[in-house]
């Protein structure tokens, strides 16, 4: 196959896409922008052809890892890491904003913004949201990372961010990498373990959310935390919040 260069302009990759837009162009064509260059007997459209038949489809290339990635003749530590950062930068634009400030009215509003951050995820996160007392957030960090189907978390760890930042409540999170959210019975204990160490810290933990493909579980939609001196969604209306997760599981 002829170089790139020597294609007819409106069938280069970059030029087509100037001209006709990015949604002209076909997943190697994108790809083949971002690599820029081919290897050794291989123009760069043949080298992103099989990138793509190699981790099809795409949505699999964009959990590979970097040594994954290079594994594929032609694809080295740079390459493999514009990759990386292109497909993060395409997850990240896909949240919603969580800033400062943020209100956290509803479980909804916190698996619009971490759902599209964890999917696709081959093992366990497990995350603390800090809220002020007015349910604003004041930030959200990492607690531990698990293995493909379980993390282990302490209270003592857990809570620590939340002592230091003096935070009014807290929600914690993790994912699923099965895709299920429905929770497991060392979810449910974990969850009463947090609940009862937030209500001796006078930190009350508004909800336990677990994300999954399409879905999320949230433990105080369907009754099981309660918390009667904290006002807001996340308190009330637990026989409907049941019926919505119900309607969302069937999606």
């Amino acid at each position: 196959m002829s170089t790139i260069k020597e294609w007819p302009l409106g069938e280069r990759p970059r030029e087509r896409l100037l001209k006709k837009g990015s949604e002209s162009l076909s997943d190697a064509q994108l790809l083949a922008i971002l690599l820029r260059t081919g290897s050794d007997g291989e123009n760069v459209l043949q080298l992103a052809m099989q990138l793509s038949k190699r981790f099809y489809p795409l949505s699999r290339m964009t959990k590979v890892s970097v040594s994954e990635l290079c594994s594929v003749k032609g694809i080295g530590p740079a390459k493999a890491a514009l990759l990386k950062a292109a497909f993060e930068l395409g997850r990240r634009s896909l949240a919603s904003p969580l800033s400062e400030g943020t209100a956290l009215l509803n479980s909804q509003t916190v698996y619009n913004h971490f759902a599209p951050l964890l999917k696709g995820a081959r093992r366990e996160y497990f995350k603390i949201i800090l809220l002020n007392q007015k349910n604003k957030v004041i930030f959200d960090e990492t607690v531990s990372e698990g293995s493909l189907t379980t993390t282990i978390v302490h209270p003592r760890e857990a809570f620590s961010s939340a002592v230091r930042e003096s935070a009014a409540s807290v929600i914690f999170l993790h994912n699923h990498p099965s895709g299920d959210p429905t929770p497991s019975q060392q979810d449910k204990e974990m969850t009463d373990r947090l609940v009862a160490a937030g209500e001796l810290m006078g930190i009350p933990v508004l909800d336990h959310i677990i994300l999954g493909n399409g879905a999320y579980f949230s433990f105080a939609d369907v009754g099981e935390i309660k918390n009667q001196n904290v006002s807001g969604v996340f308190s009330e209306n637990a026989e409907n919040a049941i019926t919505g997760y119900i309607k969302r599981s069937l999606r």
